[in-house]
């Protein structure tokens, strides 16, 4: 009995050559991590237009956020798209290669060059990519001097324990002493750190320091201390929220990102192939 093998190029899977077309994928990192910086710096400067150091005029804080995660989504999606379409569009035709081995590396190549153009992005462009989307965030304190972005909500405590009415300059002009400063910022941070909150003992010393340094009554100096207390565990509780939903809304604009990629790659290796949409693409003559 005569048997015939299929040896057709579609049913074929060649061995040979690798499957993977670095220089095609490199080119469409790269430009995915070029649109990426691009399309933040314009996201930068819608920000700082819609945000507005007066009460009513701009955007309130929770749209802004929301509409700074959703717009991060999108940025994901459209430089991956463009980044998985050239990995596959620039890619070398396979010649004897099976189809379902066409689809499979093809959608390697979008992943590949979303998985480059995201290491790119977090390590060459990741300083250029923070200091716009930190200008866009922080607006309203854009002309702020660089020492001021370094305020902790320590600092802040402290400002407030110490705040005097009628603040006495120090001795032949010199600054005020350091030390009950570091002092009152160490046991802050280190309370917050370890169990979040100061304890009794503590709050009873920080008392009688604010009373000492400030002339408040012990009183006064008690309900100070737990007023500051309760605003800065406020101000970490949100600065915590702010940055879990940041960390979210990277997470799903990577994910659809990688998608995005992987489809736009298939899409591009059918057109490099002509055989988009059950198609033959012929070449137009010149």
């Amino acid at each position: 009995m005569d048997i015939s093998t299929n040896t057709s190029p579609s049913s074929v899977v060649d061995l040979q050559r690798s499957g993977v077309s670095w220089a095609a994928v490199a080119a469409g990192a790269t430009a995915a991590a070029a649109l990426t910086l691009l399309l933040v710096a314009f996201g930068a400067g819608i920000g700082l237009s819609a945000v507005s150091p007066w009460s009513d005029s701009g955007v309130s804080a929770s749209t802004f956020k929301i509409g700074t995660g959703i717009y991060l989504v999108v940025v994901g999606v459209m430089a991956s798209s463009v980044g998985g379409y050239l990995a596959a569009r620039l890619r070398a035709k396979w010649t004897g290669v099976h189809t379902h081995e066409v689809f499979f590396r093809d959608t390697a190549h979008g992943f590949l060059a979303w998985a480059f153009a995201t290491v790119i992005s977090a390590s060459v462009l990741g300083a250029a990519t923070t200091h716009l989307v930190g200008g866009a965030a922080g607006g309203l304190v854009a002309a702020a001097p660089q020492a001021a972005q370094s305020v902790t909500p320590t600092d802040i405590a402290t400002d407030k324990l110490l705040r005097t009415d009628t603040p006495t300059p120090a001795p032949g002009g010199a600054a005020p002493a350091a030390g009950p400063r570091a002092e009152i910022s160490r046991l802050l941070i280190t309370s917050f750190r370890n169990s979040g909150d100061v304890s009794a003992p503590d709050r009873s010393y920080l008392a009688r320091l604010v009373a000492a340094r400030t002339g408040l009554s012990q009183a006064d100096a008690e309900k100070r201390v737990n007023d500051v207390i309760v605003e800065t565990q406020q101000a970490i509780d949100d600065a915590r929220k702010a940055a879990a939903s940041f960390a979210l809304w990277m997470t799903a604009a990577m994910l659809f990102g990688a998608f995005a990629a992987s489809l736009a790659a298939v899409e591009g290796g059918q057109l490099r192939d002509g055989t988009w949409d059950n198609r033959v693409l012929i070449p137009r003559p010149l």
